[in-house]
Formats: structure tokens, sequence, C-alpha cells
């Protein structure tokens, strides 16, 4: 394959003024624009000494600047590295020095605080980006040509490096090759049925897969548009859905829209796709959203590691609970954590995965990449099953696996006996020390109705839907669940939170 962005230049449309962006401001984004803007970006990247194969990190707020600014790293043969705008100061000067990058654009605001981080890390350059055209960057590349000669670019060739979390141990940078987001882009474009008549609502964060590679590489290959959000915010997104044709977004995004009055099936009755992933969608929202809108949500499962893997089908039954069928070329197994053996259908265990879409490792991490792969299947960490379907579905992180007694408990399969529940609103599942039984099931409910904290009263409930090893020891109430930027709950701080719900006093 070609540079990843010539690969999406050939779905451009042939009349470039089409507009490739519109944002809240009016601001509109053509195609025309997007050659010119990330062209003037490449040749300034060039005029700051970045090389191909240099690191390009990038820690500013959600612009189409951005979107043109990793266009032109594909272009210059940069390796763009976007960074989360919750980032701290001790975890950016982290990343400087693992990742070494050659430039460091940041927001114009942070530049006190970050260009003396950059300097003690040894980055040669800090420029700015704001929103509107703001910062230094964008002004340089005012004078610049509008005419770059991409560079060819071979599949295994890196387009950018997203690092993990780092829930446990320091965060890991995935290299992701032009090769790989290319092959996943065209394989979802084609399973969705994306054309240019597409209008996609965007109103993701784009330092993360979801919201920049498959939001915005799908669009592009398609020549379809977008509608730019800065953020979520539930008054805009259905301020905007009638202008929408399809929605990518986290699970929390429908679960907000489900408690607006305005959300109806008429608002949406339009629509052609809305999709879910980054964090698991309960059942009980699936069924609760096709209830209200007519409209089953496509869930699908993707990594930072591996971009997308498995989705439900376009065509065909949506399985609440699930994420559908591996995509093609993409190979699935479920293994036995410990001894890497091949399970049958229908046995849980760690998912591994093989295909084009698979990263190429661990930035300077050559021995946890090793580890992390097995017969040429990366081992996710993520436990699931196969069910005679072929559908894949995601019980829970092999690290969130409690053992109470020497049972094993997996959280996913309790959350979703009770979010069943019609006094709940969401749960999360965590195991914490016990004193007898070595950990001890917690369960942490966002209830339906606020006020309500009968824990007794969702343990009787669940008295013939889980055997009695899975029950919740504990119920917690909570108004909402810690989670992060896409979505995910941090079960690492519920346990930090819980950690000493059974501790003797």
């Amino acid at each position: 394959m070609p540079n990843l962005y010539d690969s999406l230049r050939a779905g451009f449309p042939a009349d470039r003024s089409k507009p490739f962006a519109s944002e809240l401001d009016g601001a509109v984004t053509t195609y025309a624009d997007v050659e010119a803007r990330s062209a003037r970006l490449a040749n300034r990247l060039g005029e700051l000494g970045v090389r191909p194969g240099d690191r390009v990190a990038v820690q500013t707020p959600k612009s189409v600047d951005m979107l043109m600014l990793y266009l032109a790293c594909l272009r210059a043969g940069a390796v763009f590295l976007p960074l989360n705008t919750a980032y701290t100061a001790g975890e950016l000067d982290y990343f400087m020095r693992d990742a070494s990058p050659a430039l460091f654009v940041c927001a114009p605001d942070a530049v006190g605080t970050i260009a003396p981080l950059a300097k003690a890390a040894g980055v040669a350059r800090v420029e700015t980006m704001g929103v509107g055209g703001a910062g230094t960057l964008i002004e340089g590349a005012r004078g610049c040509a509008e005419d770059f000669a991409t560079l060819a670019m071979e599949d295994d060739d890196l387009a950018a490096i997203l690092y993990t979390s780092g829930t446990t141990g320091r965060s890991k940078g995935a290299m992701l090759s032009h090769g790989n987001l290319a092959s996943n882009c065209f394989n979802l474009c084609d399973y969705w049925h994306f054309t240019a008549d597409d209008v996609l609502l965007h109103a993701l964060p784009i330092f993360h897969t979801h919201g920049l590679f498959v939001a915005t590489n799908i669009v592009l290959s398609s020549g379809a548009q977008m509608i730019f959000l800065p953020a979520f915010d539930a008054a805009q997104v259905l301020a905007a859905l009638p202008r929408a044709t399809a929605m990518m977004g986290v699970p929390t995004f429908y679960i907000r829209l489900l408690k607006e009055p305005a959300f109806t099936r008429d608002l949406v009755a339009h629509m052609r796709l809305f999709i879910s992933g980054s964090a698991p969608l309960s059942a009980d929202i699936h069924r609760e959203f096709s209830q209200l809108t007519g409209h089953a949500i496509l869930e699908r499962y993707g990594m930072t590691e591996t971009n997308m893997n498995t989705s439900n089908p376009y065509d065909g039954d949506r399985i609440a609970g699930t994420v559908g069928h591996p995509l093609p070329g993409v190979s699935i197994r479920i293994a036995d954590p410990e001894t890497g053996r091949v399970l049958p259908q229908g046995e849980i265990g760690v998912i591994e995965i093989q295909g084009p879409n698979v990263f190429k490792g661990y930035w300077r991490m050559p021995e946890k990449t090793a580890e992390e792969f097995r017969d040429g299947y990366f081992i996710s960490g993520d436990l699931g099953l196969i069910d005679a379907r072929g559908y894949v579905s995601i019980v829970g992180r092999a690290k969130d696996l409690i053992i109470s007694g020497g049972y094993n408990i997996y959280p996913a399969e309790v959350e979703t006996a009770i979010d069943e529940l019609p006094q709940v609103r969401e749960s999360a599942v965590i195991g914490v020390p016990h004193p007898d039984m070595g950990e001890g099931v917690v369960a942490v409910v966002v209830p339906m109705e606020p006020g309500f904290a009968d824990g007794a009263a969702i343990t009787a409930a669940l008295a013939d839907r889980l055997a009695r090893f899975k029950m919740p020891r504990r119920v917690v109430f909570v108004h909402e669940l810690p989670k992060n930027g896409m979505g995910k709950v941090q079960k690492t701080v519920l346990r930090e939170q819980l950690g000493d719900s059974f501790k003797p006093v």
C-alpha cells in the first residue's frame, strides 16, 4: 500500500469544494482545504527540522487543525503522537523522554509549563496550536506552499504511536503502521457501508483510536462529511442529529441521550447508523435505545494496539451484550490465559488476535512486545468467549477477574445481571480483599432514581439470577461511576476507594 494519506486521498470527492468538516461556529473545511492546509503544515514541519521517522507529540484542544497536522505528519513521513489532554506535567515528562519527539505541540496557554519540561527532556522544538487558527504552528504554516509531494511509505513504516492508559505499570507506546491503519479503515468503511452521502456526527476526542483513526479516516476515505463538535454536549448533539446520517459514540453518549426528553424516535428516524465502542455497552442500554428509537446500536470491539477487531453486522442481528464477529481478515481465538491452549467454542479465556490491523509492537520495549504475542497472535488481556453463531462476547479484563473462595467470577456477568434490574442505571463490579474468601465481590451501582439505596433489594433480586458465590457481598450506591475520557469505568479507582470494604473493625 502507498502512504496512508494517498490511500485516503483516493476517496476524496472529485469536487474538492465539498465540505469535509462543519463546525459549530459555521466554519467549513472543504476537501480542497484538507489538501492545502495539510500541505502547508507538512512544509512547515520540514522547516522546523522534522524528518521522516521523527515523532511529533501533540497535546492540544480538539480542532480541525489538529486533524490537518495528523495528515501533514502522514505526508511528511513523521510519526503522529497524540496525547490525552488530561495528562499531567509528570506524565508528559515521561512521554517526552520515552518518545524523544523532534517537536512538541501544545495549547498556547500551556507553553509556560511545557517549554521547560521539553528542554529538560531534550525536545528540540515546542510550538503551539489552539482553536480557531491560533498558535505559532498555524501562524508559521500560513506562509508555506500549498503543494507538498507526499512521501512514499511502506506498509510497515510507522504512522502513529498511541500510549496505552498505563493502569498497571508505565504507559506503553503502541506503534501503528501505515498498513495497520489503512487495512482497518477500508475494512470498516466497507463493513459499515459508508459512502460519500454520509454525514458523521463527530463528538469524540481525537487523541484516541476511536475519534482519530476510525471516525476521521472513514470519513476521508469515503469522501463523506462530518459535523465536528468540540466534545459531547447533549444539546449540541440534539441540534446536529437532523443533519447527520451516522454517529459514533461511547456508551456514556447514549446513556446521556436517553435522559433527554427531546431525544425521540422522530428526531432520529432518518439516521442510518449508531455505533458504540471504547467501553462495554450494557444490554439494558442497548434494549432501551432500540425500544425508544427503533435503531439497534452497532457495537464493535477494538483496542489501541489493534484498532477494530470485531463488529456486530450491518445487515443481520446486532445482539446486545456481544461485539459481533471478527472483521474480514482478522482471526480471533480464545486461549487459556496460563497455558495458551486454544479453548473450545463457548469456553471463557483470553482473546487473542491476528491480522493486518495488529500493531508492530511497543515503542522501545522489545521484551514486553515479545511477551504479548503467542504464535503470531496478540494476547489482548480481555477475557471472552465465542458462541455457536460466531459472536464474540467480552466478559472482562484478565486483571479484573475476581477469585473468591477458589471460584472464578467474571465481573461482566454480574454487571449484566445487575444492569437488567429496573432500579439500576448502570453498575461496576470489583473484587477487593476479603479476610475469608481472598476476594469479596462489591457492586457499585448508579440507581435509576436518585436517592435509591436499598442494597438488600438488589441482592434479593439477584438471588435467582446468579450463583451464590457470584453474589455481591456489598452494594455501594453512587451518583456516577468514575470514567476516563473514552467512557471506560476506572475500576482501579473503585478498588482504591473501596479496598477496605471487608477489613475487620
